[in-house]
Formats: C-alpha cells, sequence, structure tokens
C-alpha cells in the first residue's frame, strides 16, 4: 500500500503523465470538481486559496469527475475553457477521472482510506496533503473552501 501521494502518477489537462512527486514539499489540496454541480460555486473559493497561499506552498490539485449525477459531462477542453472564463481558475486541473467504482483511480484508492474511510461522497470532497505527501485530513463536499476551520487547518499545514 502506498503511503505517500507522492508515489502516484496522473493525467495532466493534455493527457500526459506526471507525477505527484514533481509537488514535493508542497502542501496539496486534492479535489474532485464538477461543472455543473451545486457546489460548483466552490471553484471561486478554491482559486482564492490557491492565490492566497501559493506562496506558502499551498496547491490545489482539481479532477474533473462525472462520476455524480452526471454534472461533469464535458470533454477536458470544455471544463477548462467553462473553469478559466466562469472562474478564472488558475490552478493544476487534470483529466477527467473515476473517484469511485470498478475504474477508479489509484491515487483515489488510496484517499479513500483515509478516515472516516469509504468512497468519496460528492463533487468538491477535499483531501489535504501535508508536506510530506501524507493525507492531513478528509473533509466533506459541503465544506466549503472559505469555512473557518478548513483554512485554519491548511494554514497549520503550511506552517
Amino acid at each position: 500500500m502506498h503511503h505517500s501521494v507522492y508515489d502516484f502518477t496522473v493525467q495532466t489537462a493534455a493527457g500526459e503523465d506526471k507525477s505527484l512527486r514533481d509537488y514535493a514539499g508542497n502542501v496539496l489540496l486534492i479535489v474532485n470538481v464538477a461543472s455543473q454541480c451545486g457546489l460548483t460555486p466552490q471553484y471561486a473559493g478554491l482559486e482564492n486559496l490557491q492565490r492566497t497561499y501559493a506562496a506558502q506552498g499551498l496547491r490545489v490539485l482539481g479532477f474533473p469527475c462525472n462520476d455524480f449525477g452526471a454534472q461533469e459531462p464535458g470533454t477536458i477542453e470544455e471544463i477548462q475553457q467553462f473553469c478559466t472564463t466562469r472562474f478564472d481558475v488558475t490552478f493544476d486541473l487534470f483529466n477527467k477521472i473515476h473517484v469511485k467504482g470498478p475504474d477508479q483511480a489509484p491515487l483515489y484508492a488510496q484517499l479513500m482510506q483515509t478516515e472516516p474511510s469509504g468512497d468519496v461522497a460528492w463533487n468538491f470532497e477535499k483531501f489535504l496533503v501535508g508536506r510530506d505527501g501524507s493525507v492531513v485530513e478528509r473533509f466533506k463536499p459541503q465544506v466549503t473552501p472559505d469555512d473557518a476551520e478548513f483554512v485554519k487547518k491548511i494554514e497549520q499545514a503550511l506552517a
């Protein structure tokens, strides 16, 4: 079993392999995102976190996913366009993945072990990863990016 997210390789929006080891030493916020969800406005908050804390080493990683309510039906190009035009997203977006089911991405198979373990509940579930590549905490989709406790956890991880 992997103990670090750095052990995984994911696919960029351009379709290229990228090792998460490239982010080593940063604090990561891994989020499964969707464009047609009631929680989609969280994109703005995630982007705000990226801009606010980038200099301290925060990297928001968005993984578009159509596993919930078919709320991310578009191509990766359409998703990128949406994120750029609607929310001016600059954080890293990756290729569409499955976060549950038989085609679950290996990264997410690992993340599911995070307490409380089990499947991702919905779009915009958040995994906070420390600078060492281990998951610090898991946050439910309804926890907004500007939630005070959530922001405090990010700041603690960055400290």
